[in-house]
């Protein structure tokens, strides 16, 4: 139910953005590549058509995940909400995009080249101004986009995402985090077991976050790694975590929802203020959903998303 388009980012680098669709020939096979509250190489030739009045959506994941996360969410709005085409990226250095060659300024994770690869996928894709969905990091590129070329941006959804810096201790954290995986894994099974049971990071038992995990691996000689490399999702990260992004949300002027999950990474107070920020900023949060929202509590966070779209009228 997925089709592929191979894009070409900033600097050349060739992506994988992915069209969510129904039909016959979409479940025919594996993906073919193809040449609510608050204040008032060569690029893909473009999908053919659109589809209702409805603004087709972009999603961007977080650090370390896939566009094939956004799949049940897809799935969700498609059966519940009116038609639009939804897409969904792999960013550099993620799912099956390209990474970036070591020796690049900022390791070819900076800030600007993320938000021009969100930009250059709208644009070769022929499918803007989108509604731009994104979660963690991905949710910062969403921003950091819609603030600079609102032409592209018609609403905006950030998923558990902070503006306020977090730090050298964060990233010290993130470091030592990444020594404690047992890899390789021998199974799927071990990395649901380790990321949903076992990982000290957790406060309880949670198999949705083990599922997600298990999402971002893949099988070699020796087991089970990610897919991506650790030290450059460190230098991703590193490009952004000393840094706050309060002066780019107010640039914002697109409806905008900003989503947390009551047990996530960011706060009531900060997320209530990143709406007060916002020009047309609205809030909702999750019950019994962490981080991974969209993971712990799928059926909650995609009526929160249809409920913003329809008010929004994207």
């Amino acid at each position: 139910m997925v089709r592929r388009f191979d894009l070409t980012g900033a600097g050349g680098l060739r992506l994988a953005a992915w069209e969510f669709t129904e039909g016959p020939a979409a479940r025919s096979g594996p993906p073919v590549p193809a040449a609510r509250s608050g204040p008032e190489g060569p690029a893909a030739p473009a999908p053919e058509g659109r589809e209702g009045h409805c603004s087709p959506v972009l999603f961007l994941h977080g650090l370390m995940g896939r566009a094939a996360h956004w799949a049940g969410t897809a799935r969700g709005l498609a059966a519940a909400g009116p038609p639009r085409r939804m897409f969904a990226l792999d960013q550099r250095g993620h799912g099956h995009s390209d990474r970036p060659a070591d020796g690049l300024p900022g390791g070819g994770f900076s800030r600007e080249v993320f938000v021009a690869d969100a930009a250059a996928a709208i644009e070769q894709l022929d499918v803007g101004p989108v509604t731009l969905v994104g979660h963690s990091m991905g949710a910062l590129t969403g921003w950091q986009l819609a603030a600079r070329r609102p032409d592209l941006v018609q609403a905006l959804v950030i998923g558990d995402m902070r503006a306020s810096a977090l730090g050298a201790a964060s990233q010290r954290h993130w470091e030592e985090w990444f020594r404690t995986w047992p890899l390789p894994f021998p199974g799927p099974e071990a990395v649901r077991r380790f990321f949903g049971e076992q990982d000290l990071w957790l406060e309880r038992p949670s198999p949705a976050r083990g599922e997600y995990f298990a999402e971002m691996m893949t099988q070699g000689p020796e087991g089970w790694r990610p897919v991506f490399s650790r030290r450059q999702m460190l230098r991703a990260r590193e490009t952004w975590v000393h840094d706050a992004h309060w002066e780019e949300l107010a640039q914002v002027r697109c409806p905008t929802l900003v989503v947390r999950g009551l047990d996530g990474e960011l706060g009531r107070a900060e997320a209530q203020e990143m709406v007060r920020v916002l020009p047309r900023g609205e809030y909702a949060e999750i019950p019994d959903a962490g981080h991974y929202l969209h993971y712990d509590q799928p059926a909650a966070w995609q009526a929160v998303l249809l409920d913003f779209l329809e008010g929004a009228r994207v």
